[in-house]
């Protein structure tokens, strides 16, 4: 089980990763709503996701703030990357996270790209497989952060150092 993390502890900045225009048809008409994905992050190990509707814009990119600060994770991060390669899967999305070496930058699409720079990862090679929705794909990013592993969890995991295991 993952500790919830306090928004309150951090200085989180906010990026809005897209809004989405949806109709709900009913007897008396077309009824126009709005979506909103929004990402929040300490670009230090941090990072959280939100997705939220309402009847205005301004709401429910609000609502999704809300959201994302709820829903905050920890990253394990080794030299501004990740520790490992993963694929985060989330509905018909795949996201491959690779990690790169000192001065690559951060290679990836839009939603992925806010995700990782408000985490704090900055050298990173990203491919999104499958589908192009936004929502989906922010969700298989974080997903995919989500599975992954410290070096010190590893080790233990298998019983021997942290020495061994990196030679």
């Amino acid at each position: 089980m993952v500790d919830k993390i306090d928004a309150g502890q951090f200085e989180l900045e906010e990026r809005l990763i897209g809004v989405n225009r949806v109709m709900r048809v009913r007897k008396g008409g077309r009824t126009p709503s709005f979506n909103a994905v929004t990402a929040v992050g300490n670009r230090d190990g941090i990072v959280g996701l939100g997705f939220a509707g309402a009847n205005e814009v301004p709401s429910a990119i609000a609502k999704s703030l809300a959201d994302a600060k709820k829903n905050l994770i920890r990253i394990p991060l080794i030299n501004g990357t990740i520790p490992h390669e993963i694929v985060g899967k989330y509905k018909a999305c795949n996201v491959l996270l690779k990690p790169a070496g000192p001065g690559t930058g951060v290679i990836a699409g839009p939603a992925t790209r806010i995700i990782m720079e408000y985490a704090g990862i900055r050298d990173i090679l990203t491919k999104r497989i499958g589908s192009r929705n936004l929502k989906n794909i922010a969700e298989a990013t974080i997903q995919g952060l989500k599975s992954l592993k410290r070096i010190e969890d590893v080790a233990r995991l298998r019983g021997i150092s942290v020495d061994d295991l990196l030679s």
